[in-house]
């Protein structure tokens, strides 16, 4: 009936009513969606001024629904809505000008028009005000006065900045350090769908900060964000499930969730996968299938994954064995301050796998592994420090023409591949 009525309106040229029917067709209520049809209704309004139907067909340019995306014409059209106080519109320019989308990047005007629309109590507008503080872009920075804003629009219900104030209460930013207002405020999201909300709220069931511990809730959680598509919670699930906590314990459910994340491009979880593929937990085994998951996590500079790689190429398994791929992988991990590379890179040295033997260089890297509290490279430390001694004591007493003697010495232990990704 609504329909009926905001067609015959909006056929008489009622801005309003192509504004209304324009919606309809935005959200395929009472018709077939159509951003096309959409895009003609709201048109027809926004020339005869009205603010909501050029914040919509604003909107609609920007990402390129119904027509081909064109920042420039979003940011004509929210200019026509923000310059008549529409606080939307004033919410979306500010947002133009803070990313530079279809203009220059300007903090400053960016902010000129959040605080228009803020002082009309856009919740978006005043959540976005947070973030500029909170970084510190246009303004200084200042946590109190990022606090400030998320609170107005938290308190209006707007689930972003519900999750914002959250973050500050468990980073102890700003205000007190209090994780039971974390878990207040990660619920009020939470509820309303906020994905992240409901991950990092799964998260402090799984600890027990701010309410008591349970696996079984912080599962539900997991799971809530996990169907949104959220990586992290699909990561999490996928622990939970590995470990048996709060779900009953089930390698296959865990690879299929580990196996969501790790195709959206989450480092661990596809450290994960690789590690289950290695082991053959979850799925058949295939060192093929383990190296390619660990390529995956190395490229994004994952040092765990950057070391069982290594570890692949120097074995030799799922890949030609290769003395020197594994040495950049080692190499690779170890720079970031992995231990357990920094120990397999210092077996590579002091065996004279892919390059010549080198005890002193193999010394450096055990005692970097040493310092992180590594027993092992401890152990081979002193024992090559042990070895290098003697060995130059030999040198020195020798009378041969060369006046050196080599010595045998059993090899180092090969390099292991601990099972990592699973924390």
């Amino acid at each position: 009936e609504a329909l009926k009525w905001y067609r015959m309106a909006a056929n008489l040229g009622d801005a309003s009513a192509q504004c209304n029917l324009g919606a309809l067709y935005k959200d395929g209520q009472g018709v077939a969606q159509s951003d096309k049809e959409a895009l003609i209704w709201y048109r027809r309004a926004a020339d005869q001024g009205n603010t909501s139907a050029q914040c919509n067909l604003g909107f609609m340019y920007e990402k390129g629904q119904g027509v081909p995306q064109s920042h420039e014409e979003a940011l004509k059209w929210y200019r026509k809505a923000a310059e008549q106080d529409d606080a939307s519109a004033q919410c979306n320019l500010g947002f133009m000008y803070e990313k530079g989308r279809g203009v220059p990047q300007n903090y400053k005007e960016a902010l000129v028009w959040y605080r228009k629309a803020a002082d009309q109590g856009h919740g978006g507008a005043q959540c976005n005000l947070g973030a500029m503080h909170e970084n510190g872009n246009g303004v200084p920075q200042s946590y109190k006065g990022a606090v400030s804003f998320y609170r107005k629009a938290a308190d209006q219900g707007h689930a972003r900045a519900q999750f914002n104030l959250a973050l500050k209460y468990a980073e102890g930013q700003g205000v007190p350090q209090r994780f039971k207002e974390t878990a207040l405020w990660y619920r009020k999201a939470a509820d309303q769908k906020h994905s992240g909300a409901q991950c990092n709220l799964g998260f402090l069931y799984q600890k027990g900060y701010g309410v008591n511990q349970s696996d079984k809730e912080a599962a539900l959680w997991y799971r809530k964000a996990a169907d949104q598509g959220h990586a992290g919670a699909q990561f999490n699930l996928g622990m939970n499930y590995e470990r048996g906590l709060g779900v009953a314990q089930s390698y296959k459910d865990a690879m299929s969730w580990y196996r969501k994340a790790a195709d959206q491009g989450h480092a661990n979880a596809q450290l994960t996968v690789g590690v289950f593929f290695w082991k053959g937990q979850g799925a058949t085994q295939s060192n093929e299938s383990a190296v390619a998951w660990f390529r995956k996590a190395a490229d994004q500079e994952h040092a765990a994954a950057q070391n069982n790689l290594g570890s692949m190429y120097e074995k030799g398994r799922g890949v030609r064995q290769s003395y020197r791929e594994a040495l950049v992988w080692y190499r690779r991990a170890a720079d970031q301050g992995h231990a357990d590379a920094q120990l397999n890179l210092g077996k590579m040295y002091e065996n004279g796998s892919g390059i010549p033997k080198n005890h002193e260089e193999a010394l450096v890297w055990y005692q970097k592994a040493a310092d992180q509290g590594h027993s092992g490279a401890h152990q081979r430390y002193m024992e090559t420090l042990a070895y290098s001694r003697k060995q130059k004591a030999s040198t020195q007493e020798s009378s041969g023409p060369s006046g050196k003697i080599e010595l045998e010495r059993p090899a180092a232990a090969g390099t292991t591949m601990p099972p990592l990704g699973a924390l």
